[in-house]
C-alpha cells in the first residue's frame, strides 16, 4: 500500500521547522520555508519513491533553505529560544537554570560554527538523524557525513571553549568538562 503525503511529511513539520529555524536564523523566515518546502514536496510527492519519508522530507526543507538564502533576502540572526520549542521540561528550578546557561552557550557557540558544519550538527545532535539519513537528506556519501561531523564536532568544541573563556566561566577548556553537551559517539552506523 503506497504511503500518503500525510503520513510522509506531516509527522515530520516539527523537524522540519527546527532545521529551517536553525539554517535561516529566524522564527519567521522558518515557517516561510517550511510552508514552501511542503507545498514542493506536495507537488513533487509523485517522485517519492518510499523509505525514510523523514530524510526525504529534510532534504526538500534543507534545499529549500539554502534556496530561501540565495534570493539574497537579510535574515536578522536572534537568538534561537530552545526552551520556548522544548516538549519537556524539568520541573526543579536549579535544573532549568542550569539548562538554559547551557543552552545559551550552545546556541551561541553554534552560531560561529560555518553553516555546513551548524547544518550536518542540527540534523544529527538536535534531529537525531542516523548517518544513513543524514547522507541521503544531503545527498553526500556516509563517509563524508562521518569525517565532516567528526570536524563539525570539533569545530563546535572549539567555538565552545571560546564562549567559556570569554566569559570567564570556565577554568578547564570545554574539551575536558563538556564532554555531555557534544557526542563524540560514532552511534547510528
Amino acid at each position: 500500500m503506497a504511503e500518503s503525503f500525510d503520513e510522509v511529511v506531516v509527522p515530520h513539520l516539527e523537524a522540519a521547522y527546527r532545521l529551517a529555524r536553525w539554517m535561516v536564523g529566524n522564527e519567521h523566515d522558518a515557517e516561510d520555508v517550511v510552508q514552501e518546502a511542503s507545498l514542493r514536496a506536495l507537488r513533487y510527492f509523485g517522485t517519492y519513491s518510499g523509505g525514510n519519508g523523514r530524510a526525504w522530507f529534510l532534504r526538500v526543507v534543507r534545499n529549500t533553505c539554502h534556496a530561501w538564502r540565495s534570493r539574497g533576502e537579510p535574515t536578522p540572526i536572534e537568538a534561537f529560544d530552545e526552551e520556548r520549542h522544548a516538549t519537556q521540561s524539568p520541573s526543579d528550578p536549579e535544573m532549568l537554570a542550569v539548562r538554559g546557561d547551557d543552552q545559551l552557550l550552545i546556541e551561541r557557540a553554534l552560531g560561529h560554527v560555518p553553516p555546513r558544519f551548524r547544518e550536518l550538527l542540527v540534523l544529527r545532535e538536535l534531529e537525531g538523524l542516523s548517518y544513513r539519513e543524514i547522507a541521503k537528506a544531503m545527498k553526500i556519501p556516509m563517509g563524508t557525513v562521518m569525517s565532516s561531523l567528526s570536524r563539525a564536532r570539533q569545530a563546535l568544541r572549539r567555538a565552545l571553549d571560546a564562549e567559556l573563556m570569554q566569559s570567564g566561566a570556565a577554568a578547564k577548556p570545554c574539551s575536558t568538562h563538556c564532554r555531555g553537551a557534544v557526542r563524540t559517539s560514532e552511534e547510528g552506523l
